[in-house]
């Protein structure tokens, strides 16, 4: 597992995003014991991967899961919540008899899902750090005549 500090980088960008999801077994039906937890971790792994997106951590009650997912910048979260679901569902079904007569049209996963971005510094820090950012003054000795003459760039003098 990485480093909390990596920062993953593209041909033209550095990133390092994270989203946690929450995702509801339909009618909020206690369907999930152990075992099928364990499974759901495996799948979602492999999902994961399929879109170079890696499943950090993951775990679940008996009608919902949890999920914390480092994802590139090009790839939309609904895309990898609906492989997620998707692939998960028909695997699940297919190898639990138990779960899969719970649903009579073959639906596991309720269509809501929670998504969340997280990681690096909380909002409010983010928000003061840009307000105090400098925002840089024309340099009178390289602005043009027509800027240094005009009433409007002047402070309206």
């Amino acid at each position: 597992m990485p480093d909390d500090n990596d920062i993953r980088h593209g041909r033209q960008c550095f990133f390092k995003m994270h989203v946690h999801l929450v995702v509801v077994a339909k009618y909020r039906r206690k369907v999930f014991d152990g075992d099928a937890i364990d499974r759901l971790r495996i799948l979602f792994a492999k999902t994961c991967a399929d879109f170079e997106a890696q499943r950090i951590e993951m775990d679940g009650e008996d009608d919902h899961v949890h999920l914390l997912v480092e994802y590139l910048p090009k790839v939309a979260v609904s895309h990898v919540v609906n492989s997620l679901k998707g692939v998960s569902s028909r695997m699940l079904r297919k190898e639990r008899p138990d779960i899969q007569k719970r649903y009579w049209k073959g639906v596991l996963w309720s269509p809501s899902y929670f998504a969340s971005s997280c990681g690096g510094a909380p909002i409010s820090i983010v928000q003061q750090y840009i307000e105090q950012q400098q925002t840089p003054h024309e340099n009178p000795r390289t602005a043009t005549p027509s800027a240094r003459s005009s009433p409007a760039l002047n402070g309206g003098a």
